[in-house]
């Protein structure tokens, strides 16, 4: 079936249940029904059982060349933070869960969420509430450099 028919399937399925009930099931995605919203992320599981390597020559590792770069890889941030040093925590927010936390150059490099504010140090502490609730650590992993080759694990 081509989208045209889809469409129209799918206009007739609403118009069958009535305006109200149609708004029901449509209201949730007027703001956009993607899963991957730029503002706001995605909700997601903590990553478990973290253990890859990237290479640090290799052009998925060009910003871990400069102090301050950071990639994302497998819901992981690896950071090589403002003194040279390699680290690695949790993409997923431990506030709800959403996929956004990256590295920032404040007060000497941080973890933050852009969702709501939330701030970790590179150990993972919390630097701030959120909501008025008592924040949760962000899952820091291990790093280990041998030659050009960064490995991340649990």
């Amino acid at each position: 079936m081509n989208i045209k028919g889809n469409a129209m399937q799918r206009k007739q399925f609403l118009k069958s249940l009535g305006a109200g009930a149609a708004f029901a099931l449509t209201f949730p995605c007027v703001n956009g029904c993607s899963k991957d919203d730029a503002t706001n992320g995605s909700i997601v599981q903590e990553p478990t059982g973290v253990d890859f390597t990237v290479d640090l020559t290799s052009s998925e590792a060009a910003n871990l060349s400069a102090n301050g770069g950071f990639i994302l890889k497998e819901l992981v941030v690896v950071v090589k933070n403002l003194e040279g040093n390699f680290i690695a925590a949790s993409q997923v927010c431990s506030h709800e869960a959403y996929d956004q936390v990256r590295f920032v150059d404040q007060q000497g490099g941080i973890f933050y969420c852009d969702v709501h504010g939330s701030r970790f140090e590179q150990n993972g502490t919390p630097l701030n509430q959120v909501d008025g609730n008592p924040a949760k650590a962000l899952k820091i992993y291990n790093t280990e450099l041998t030659g050009n080759m960064l490995r991340v694990f649990e």
